[in-house]
């Protein structure tokens, strides 16, 4: 049996005091939140630094593609609890505390526990262009490790959600990682 994986945004708060924003899966084991960021990355500094993160609920899409295009720039609040930035239109959010590390050289598994949950507005639903843009948006995250002909393959099917379903939010996440996947071609092939 697989294991459960959530996709959610990340806030971690960084050396200078700004909250770093990610896109992250993140695995629940029994009262323990599991994350686990490659190295080297922003949110396994800010963890190991500050032992603090906050878990965004979100079903706007163009948050995950935007983290991944360079587009940082969201409304942000402080924590309840803890000294760190959320976001400030998540659904709803959970403010965790590192509990325990265990070290690996590729990819830290960090086990926290949840200090502070709260529920900001109600889900409204799914539709499939948001999922479409989740799953190009972890295809762009591994455009490195991917052949070509998959990634295309993947996106022409992911295309047929976009055209039955997505609204202008889905839409504008999806161009950002259209974009992005055009300018990775561009770069290799240069």
């Amino acid at each position: 049996m697989s294991e459960l994986i959530r996709e959610v945004i990340l806030t971690t708060r960084r050396a200078d005091g700004g909250t770093h924003i990610a896109p992250m899966g993140v695995r629940t084991r029994g009262d323990e939140i599991l994350i686990a960021p490659f190295r080297p990355s922003g949110t396994l500094r800010n963890l190991l630094r500050e032992r603090t993160a906050v878990i965004n609920l979100t079903d706007d899409a163009r948050l995950f593609a935007g983290c991944l295009t360079g587009r940082h720039d969201w409304p942000l609040v402080p924590a309840e609890r803890l000294e760190c930035g959320r976001l400030r239109d998540a659904l709803a959010h959970q403010e965790l505390v590192v509990q325990r590390i265990e070290e690996d050289a590729q990819r830290p598994r960090i086990y926290c526990r949840v200090l502070h949950e709260a529920s900001h507005r109600p889900f409204g639903g799914l539709n499939r262009a948001k999922a479409a843009v989740l799953e190009l948006a972890i295809l762009v995250s591994r455009l490195e490790m991917l052949p070509r002909d998959k990634l295309e393959r993947e996106m022409a099917y992911l295309r047929i959600a976009m055209d039955k379903t997505a609204g202008p939010d889905e839409w504008e996440a999806w161009t950002w990682l259209e974009e992005r996947v055009l300018a990775y071609g561009q770069e290799k092939c240069a």
